[in-house]
């Protein structure tokens, strides 16, 4: 490892100690890294504009810089144990190529002001992926809601056959919830997007840094103003955007239990497409729907991060080395969750109804609901229409079809007044 910035003359640096408190940094950082760096590039050309770099050390530190990009992205450069974490390493590799203009890079930093503006750009884009892929979401269910809004679904309620629903229905649900996801994710990135760096380690620095230029070379929308808010936020953003984040896993897991039961043999409403099965290696008679199953539990993994990090803020307000550890947390959560929802356009896109069994499974008593409804009309208290047709739950389906039921529900996004050019405005001025 190279030597520590920190460390102290005739003071020997503990090896167990130090692989302690190094962790999992370096295998960490790597995500982070390219981040560190276009962070770096600014705070280079913020420490020129005030003097402490002149041009042509400027010019060199760039100039490394996007070389260090290049020959990490293409693997020439390897982030491992030799380095302390991510920003030890930029500044060892600068040192290396231009000495002391190499040395000054870390000038009104701290460790912690590095990784705090590195996560915080990394959230920015996870957050826009996040957005992006609920929009998706909602085109897709949207598309098939039209599509589909008069094909018979049985509706459910505690697991029980409750009603007649209909697949429009069912994809319109999930059309307003992505949209609602969408915009979710949104508002968490209008929230996270603002640039922490230049506030060190939470005090600020006898330097007036160009914080202003920092913020807008780096594309944020604002700047943090407060040192010690930058600290206090830290941890309180990661949660908004794994919040954010399960939002939309949450919903996932909810499509994927329908979808687990919709395809059983006990249902089998919806056939998937063979690439989202798998042979089972032990039962030669059986496809299981793995895809599924495993997008079901994505949500746990993004719910634990997020309790992860709440659990590390139980400090008071300052910098605190706990707070590295939330750099794993939203990688973990991240990093299982956006995957899972990379899958779902293309699964919700080419799933398949299977109309004879969604038919099959529509049974008399679903219709009783319509029969109580219908005498409550006619000015029978509901009460006693309620009770009239439990009673007769068995012939409640004697002349009715599917399509008749759909066609009285009349309520506000009921099944004949499902709203879609509502949430297709919605989407739009998203999208827009």
């Amino acid at each position: 490892m190279s030597d520590l910035l920190w460390q102290k003359p005739g003071i020997t640096v503990d090896a167990e100690i130090q692989r302690f408190l190094a962790g999992d940094d370096v295998l960490l950082d790597r995500e982070f890294f390219l981040h560190d760096i276009q962070a770096s590039t600014a705070h280079a050309e913020g420490l020129q504009h005030i003097g402490i770099l002149s041009a042509d050390e400027l010019a060199g530190l760039k100039r490394e810089l996007a070389a260090l990009a290049e020959d990490f992205s293409t693997g020439r450069f390897v982030l491992d144990e030799r380095y302390e974490d991510g920003h030890s390493a930029i500044e060892a590799r600068l040192t290396e190529r231009l000495g002391d203009a190499g040395r000054k890079i870390h000038t009104g930093r701290s460790r912690n002001d590095q990784i705090l503006v590195a996560t915080r750009l990394w959230l920015k884009e996870k957050l826009a992926r996040t957005a992006a892929l609920c929009r998706e979401v909602a085109k897709v269910a949207l598309d098939r809601a039209v599509a589909e809004q008069s094909l018979p679904l049985p509706g459910y309620t505690h697991i029980q056959r409750a009603v007649v629903s209909s697949a429009g229905m069912w994809w319109a649900g999930w059309t307003e919830a992505f949209i609602d996801n969408a915009i979710r994710a949104g508002d968490t990135l209008k929230l996270v997007d603002a640039n922490p760096l230049g506030t060190a380690a939470g005090y600020g620095v006898n330097l007036k840094l160009d914080r202003e230029h920092t913020t807008v070379a780096l594309g944020f929308e604002r700047m943090q103003i407060s040192p010690i808010y930058a600290q206090l936020s830290r941890g309180k953003f990661e949660m908004a955007a794994l919040e954010a984040l399960g939002a939309a896993t949450l919903d996932l897991r909810r499509i994927a239990w329908d979808l687990s039961l919709f395809t059983s043999a006990e249902f089998g409403f919806v056939a998937l497409p063979a690439q989202y099965t798998t042979g089972s290696s032990i039962m030669p008679n059986k496809r299981n729907p793995d895809v599924i199953e495993l997008m079901r539990a994505t949500h746990a993994s993004v719910a634990a991060a997020r309790t992860e990090i709440e659990q590390l803020l139980s400090l008071p307000s300052g910098y605190h080395r706990d707070l590295q550890a939330s750099k794993g947390a939203i990688f973990h959560g991240f990093s299982r969750g956006l995957p899972a929802l990379e899958l779902l356009p293309a699964l919700l896109a080419n799933l398949e109804w299977r109309e004879d069994r969604l038919r099959a499974a529509i049974d008399s008593g679903m219709y009783a609901t319509d029969v109580a409804v219908e005498a409550a009309v006619a000015g029978i208290p509901f009460r006693e229409a309620y009770k009239a047709a439990a009673a007769a739950a068995d012939t409640a389906g004697q002349g009715r079809t599917p399509e008749g039921s759909l066609d009285a529900r009349v309520s506000p996004g009921a099944a004949a007044d499902l709203r879609l050019d509502t949430l297709r405005r919605r989407l739009v001025a998203l999208e827009g």
